[in-house]
């Protein structure tokens, strides 16, 4: 029998009396034989992150763990095989004989099985001999069932072959904007002059660069140039769920201080407008340090750059299929890009990088011909580069789905700059004028109002930003600061939307 098992997947059995479930943790106690419960984990943990699931394990009120002891592991071990293995009762087995280890700990046996992330072409991973009831997925709150949409979600994102490389007969080169074409060819020939495509006609063009294809001697447009150069009463006929929206919001008593959306009619609404539209706003308010090359003034910088990378890489990602659309809003203190979908690769792959999978690879191709996308899958983690190079607080990536919400991935660029940064600035800037005790209060007000923002998330996860303000006796827009420092910590995550989300902390960090 195995003695010590460490580090693997989210488990370590010296750290079994401080753990507590969580999306990658799940206890069955297991004492009755094999859980019916267990295979509900299983397809959930595949569908999502792996982890590992502990058999022999009860949990407290309070979360802690206890062995409770099991009667025949070997009978329960047999049983759990030939489960894994009966296509009847799982749609695949993904463990191999090394996943699945017994430990005995406070005299106890337990029984531990490591369940890793299914490739997604091989997802979804379903019990019961039933892909639409038997798919499950996992959040915070545990398993959950997944929906019609998600299972559907799931298998739209299987082959290789992007969806937006589909053909759409249905439609006519001539239902696209010709505008938006010109438009930009005008910004291919900017960014690769007397490049190859630009000397062809209008539907070898498009075809060239995965706006349409030729079928019978006709040029029909793809999925991909219809989303990029379309009307939006035409992409509609594809995508129904089909909206994109900018917000800005730079004034606090006003809701939205400019607005540009799909459905306004006064513009095509197809995705190549609305990057050019936004992006433009996006960067207008961004820093300008003066810098010359070559005695030319520089206008732009990195953070320029990588603001432009976000939102070609939220288009580029997102599941037009499903409802709630692009969302892209602009504060003062930050710019949150929201896309239905979530990461193809995994939120952890996708911060890591050098795995490129985006939803649509042919919108990805074009961004990309006009200088704008990474294909080599670098692209995220250039971006948090930037961001740290500027002194801005990290980015933050958050992927949400399950209690009845559609899937949603969400990616905040702050605009604050990093605590400690701030607090050198301070220092740097209030020494000079003799008053370096007063910045060292400061910076001492600033930890009490974080450590006291913490205590009143961890007792009241649903509380608001203005909540926390009220009760600390301070103004909203320093406990935005100080639950912005937590998630910069990684104390704290936010889970749903600003108004019906919540909290989750993390005591451990």
């Amino acid at each position: 029998m195995s003695m010590i098992k460490q580090g693997h997947n989210g488990f370590d059995l010296h750290d079994f009396d401080s753990y507590k479930e969580d999306n990658r943790r799940e206890v069955k106690k297991a004492d009755g034989g094999l859980p019916v419960s267990l295979w509900d984990t299983y397809s959930a943990m595949a569908n999502t992150y792996g982890g590992v699931i502990i058999c022999g394990v009860g949990e407290r009120k309070d979360g802690s763990w206890y062995t409770t002891g099991m009667k025949d592991v070997s009978k329960l071990k047999r049983n759990f095989w030939n489960q894994a293995n009966d296509r009847k009762k799982v749609s695949i087995n993904l463990l191999k004989e090394a996943d699945v280890q017994e430990y005995e700990i406070n005299g106890d046996v337990i029984l531990v099985i490591y369940v890793p992330a299914a490739d997604r072409e091989i997802k979804p991973v379903y019990i019961n001999d039933d892909m639409f009831r038997g798919t499950f997925k996992r959040n915070d709150q545990g398993d959950y069932h997944c929906t019609e949409s998600e299972v559907k979600a799931m298998l739209r994102d299987e082959p290789r072959k992007t969806i937006d490389a589909k053909v759409l007969l249905d439609h006519e080169i001539q239902d696209l904007c010709w505008e938006s074409v010109e438009a930009y060819k005008m910004a291919l020939e900017h960014k690769r002059p007397g490049h190859a495509f630009l000397s062809k006609s209008n539907d070898e063009f498009l075809s060239m660069i995965g706006a349409a294809k030729k079928v019978k001697g006709v040029y029909y447009p793809t999925a991909a140039g219809l989303l990029m150069f379309g009307y939006e009463h035409q992409i509609l006929y594809e995508y129904d769920q089909y909206f994109l929206d900018f917000r800005e919001h730079m004034l606090p008593d006003v809701r939205w201080t400019d607005r540009i959306q799909s459905q306004s009619g006064d513009w095509p609404g197809n995705v190549f407008d609305f990057f050019t539209r936004v992006s433009a706003k996006l960067v207008l308010d961004l820093k300008k340090p003066f810098k010359l090359v070559n005695m030319v003034r520089v206008e732009e910088t990195p953070v320029h750059d990588a603001v432009r990378e976000a939102l070609v890489n939220c288009l580029v990602n997102t599941d037009f299929y499903e409802p709630r659309g692009v969302v892209i809003e602009k504060y003062p203190e930050k710019i949150v890009l929201k896309n239905p979908g979530t990461i193809i690769v995994g939120k952890k792959q996708m911060l890591r990088g050098g795995d490129s999978e985006p939803r649509n690879g042919s919108l990805m191709k074009m961004f990309n011909l006009i200088g704008y996308g990474e294909r080599a899958g670098s692209g995220v983690p250039d971006i948090f580069a930037v961001w740290d190079s500027a002194g801005y607080m990290k980015p933050v990536v958050e992927e949400h789905f399950g209690s009845g919400q559609p899937n949603r991935t969400v990616v905040t660029l702050p605009l604050t700059e990093a605590d400690q940064y701030l607090f050198e600035k301070r220092t740097e800037k209030r020494t000079k004028k003799g008053t370096k005790k007063g910045t060292d209060r400061k910076r001492d007000e600033i930890e009490e109002r974080v450590e006291n923002a913490l205590k009143i998330i961890i007792e009241e996860p649903d509380i608001s930003q203005t909540e926390i303000a009220d009760k600390l006796g301070i103004s909203v827009k320093q406990a935005k600061f100080a639950t912005n420092i937590l998630k910069e910590r990684g104390k704290i995550v936010r889970q749903g939307s600003t108004r019906s989300g919540k909290w989750v902390a993390n005591i451990e960090k």
